[in-house]
């Protein structure tokens, strides 16, 4: 847990809190920056959120690009892809202060209707990501797909993934078909996987239920955050802490993209307070099993979110130990103008370490070295 008595500085609590009802919240965090960004230059990141894709995964969505599949719209910006090699990735890596990226497949993933060619797509996908890690050893980590929707394939990929790939975790969508991921019909996956105590990652993806709302306003606007969050209440949803998914899951380490989504603004929503309390119940320790319990267990990455506004609120509700680096990469800024963006967000030095590095060594000690 943080020191919530003094920070960095030697201030008091107190004296914090005074120094920004006179100073302004914009001149302690440009103070707190420049503190963190003196000790910055290679903060040998774990970038927790790094896509990746085979040249087989990119030939066949290509196959696939300007159709309508199985309710989804082909969002698959092949145009990212091109050029692209692990020797690259390293480079851009090295670049950019970045010791390790954990390999994940973004949108629209390998679910397209066919039962057989999920599983094809997932097992091609994850043997390609795993010798990215055996070629370039401590470099390279891999949440491995799984074959969902379907049950059965997604029990046999966890077995040959965890076992024999020697994967790190797993890495989902946040929905299928309009199910998320705290639905029951996913019970079986997610029994075997809190069994094994396992890491499970998650990106976003354009539902069927909520694509095309808004014309010209592609998913990753508003959409993915939005699914983000859907696919967190659907492990808190319900009356009785005992009986929520989050509790069956209890020994599952749940990693969200792009900071929670929505999360973080709805969570008066959530039932973590009303109006009159919610304050109130963020500033004490949560109730075991209870919803704000879980939204403080989860972890949260900084992709597409370095901005103070979100990490802030992060940071007051669920703590700095739940906050971990993620960078997008290749998509958007790009993982260096990702770190640049964190000096900016009102975090001490010790913080940033934490947020870059620390926080997910606790839960991947082996990259440690």
């Amino acid at each position: 847990m943080e020191n919530t008595n003094r920070n960095t500085h030697g201030l008091s609590r107190r004296e914090l809190l005074a120094g920004v009802a006179t100073a302004g919240v914009g001149a302690l965090l440009s103070s707190r920056s420049l503190t963190a960004q003196s000790g910055a230059a290679n903060p040998r990141a774990i970038d927790t959120h790094q896509h990746f894709a085979s040249p087989a995964y990119i030939k066949a969505l290509q196959a696939k690009d300007g159709h309508h599949v199985a309710g989804y719209t082909t969002w698959f910006a092949l145009n990212t892809w091109k050029g692209y090699s692990p020797a690259h990735v390293i480079e851009d890596m090295d670049r950019d202060g970045v010791a390790t990226g954990m390999l994940s497949c973004t949108t629209p993933g390998v679910w397209f209707g066919d039962p057989e060619e999920t599983q094809r797509m997932a097992r091609e996908m994850n043997e390609y990501g795993a010798k990215m890690a055996s070629d370039y050893p401590g470099r390279f980590g891999l949440w491995a797909l799984l074959p969902l929707p379907v049950i059965d394939s997604s029990l046999r990929e966890i077995e040959y993934a965890l076992d024999t790939l020697k994967a790190d975790g797993v890495g989902l969508v946040s929905s299928y078909d309009n199910h998320w991921l705290g639905d029951p019909m996913f019970r079986p996956v997610f029994d075997e996987l809190n069994r094994r105590k396992a890491i499970v990652y998650t990106h976003p993806i354009d539902a069927p239920c909520c694509q095309d709302i808004m014309p010209g306003v592609g998913p990753p606007t508003i959409e993915y955050n939005t699914d983000t969050a859907r696919t967190i209440w659907s492990l808190i949803m319900g009356n009785d802490p005992a009986r929520l998914p989050a509790t069956r899951y209890s020994d599952i380490r749940f990693l969200w993209s792009h900071g929670g989504g929505t999360m973080p603004s709805l969570v008066e929503r959530f039932g973590v307070g009303g109006p009159d309390n919610i304050a109130d119940n963020i500033a004490k320790p949560a109730e075991p099993n209870s919803r704000l319990y879980h939204l403080r267990r989860f972890y949260y990455d900084t992709a597409q979110s370095t901005n103070p506004v979100q990490l802030q609120a992060l940071k007051t509700l669920v703590g700095v130990p739940q906050i971990i680096f993620g960078s997008d990469y290749p998509f958007g800024a790009g993982a260096g103008r990702h770190l640049k963006g964190l000096q900016k967000c009102g975090f001490s030095a010790d913080e940033l370490r934490a947020i870059q590095r620390e926080n997910v060594l606790k839960i991947l000690p082996k990259y440690r070295a």
